[in-house]
């Protein structure tokens, strides 16, 4: 039933949304506001991204290094430099980095703001936390607004994310990723195993009858 409800408001969704989304729109989590621009990932109508930002704020971020790896709106990382985290955000769209760059300086935030494929731009560095709101639909993105919600018909971006990731996990970080039931979390997990990671859901959240969960990522033991 519920992918029926979904088909049928889809279409109308989607001409609302284009229309909304056509012009820049604010978002703001408590203390901190973002300017979304179009073609840059909203995160005004999913749920992840508030998940993301209500667990963070149970963190001690003080001091502490973070990495908000594709940071569409950045909101996460305004929040984390907010709570006081020594934040990079990285994107390959350059509208998201330009947004960013623009709501950064207006609140007085200091972010190292990358330009990066993944972590190609990010090579030799460390970070206490690695935030990850994957792209998780396996359809061939159009265009660079299309990355933020398709992973490839393959899911060739979590390939190549699990690829690069192992260097970056650490037995002293915390590496978060959220996910969907609406996704392939199964064969998403498959594929971080067979380059030895391992998941450990770590917070489950039911919202409007979406559950998201907010997984850990660590080396799988059994290959060390």
């Amino acid at each position: 039933m519920r992918n029926i409800i979904k088909r049928i408001i889809h279409p109308i969704a989607k001409i609302g949304f284009k229309t909304y989304f056509s012009k820049p729109r604010k978002y703001k989590f408590e203390n901190v506001e973002a300017i979304v621009h179009p073609g840059v990932f909203p995160p005004h109508l999913t749920i992840s991204t508030k998940i993301l930002l209500n667990y963070l704020k149970t963190q001690s971020l003080k001091n502490k290094t973070l990495l908000e790896l594709g940071c569409g709106s950045g909101i996460i990382s305004l929040f984390a430099a907010y709570q006081g985290a020594i934040v990079t955000a990285s994107d390959i769209n350059p509208s998201a980095l330009q947004g960013l760059k623009v709501s950064s300086s207006k609140s007085d935030l200091h972010i190292s703001i990358r330009y990066s494929d993944l972590f190609e731009n990010l090579t030799n560095m460390r970070f206490d936390y690695i935030i990850i709101n994957p792209p998780y639909y396996p359809k061939e993105p159009k265009n660079i607004k299309e990355e933020a919600w398709f992973c490839g018909s393959n899911f060739e971006y979590f390939k190549k994310l699990f690829f690069q990731l192992p260097e970056y996990v650490k037995k002293d970080n915390c590496v978060l990723m959220i996910l969907s039931q609406d996704c392939e979390i199964k064969h998403i997990e498959s594929i971080a195993s067979k380059n030895n990671l391992s998941f450990k859901s770590i917070l489950e959240k039911k919202v409007v009858g979406e559950t998201n969960f907010i997984f850990k990522i660590s080396i799988n033991e059994e290959f060390n």
